[in-house]
């Protein structure tokens, strides 16, 4: 499975989050993973799952984070879809060694772009490129 596939499958499973309670995702993640929208073979569906056991618990620090790089807007205010990849974005630059910046911010904003609101890729690029400049 691709890594950008495998990324899209995380994002979907943090947008989730925001609809279920954190004692029902274990088995929001097992309904999801055994759908027929998730192709995947073993070790896809571990890494998938992995992930976002890793982003879940930083998701206040995270928001902390997306916070101070918004200019006027909380994230209670951003659409859901934007709020989980942004998430997502800051957790693979932040966090993860292994993604390159470049790559966790293009593919946020590819992700914004199928997902999001007319301007979301924009949007997301924006407060991703006012994390990096803090870095």
């Amino acid at each position: 499975m691709k890594r950008s596939l495998i990324r899209e499958h995380i994002f979907i499973l943090v947008f989730m989050s925001e609809f279920n309670p954190s004692d029902e995702m274990p088995e929001e993640i097992r309904l999801y993973m055994d759908s027929p929208e998730v192709a995947a073979d073993a070790a896809a569906k571990e890494e998938i799952e992995e992930k976002y056991s890793h982003i879940e618990p930083l998701i206040p620090e995270i928001d902390g984070i997306i916070e101070k790089h918004s200019e006027k807007w909380t994230v209670k205010r951003m659409g859901k879809v934007e709020l989980s990849i942004l998430r997502l974005a800051v957790y693979e630059l932040l966090y993860d060694e292994s993604i390159p910046e470049k790559v966790a911010i293009n593919e946020a904003v590819e992700l914004a772009k199928k997902y999001g609101q007319e301007n979301a890729g924009s949007f997301v690029n924006g407060i991703l490129a006012g994390i990096i400049k803090d870095r």
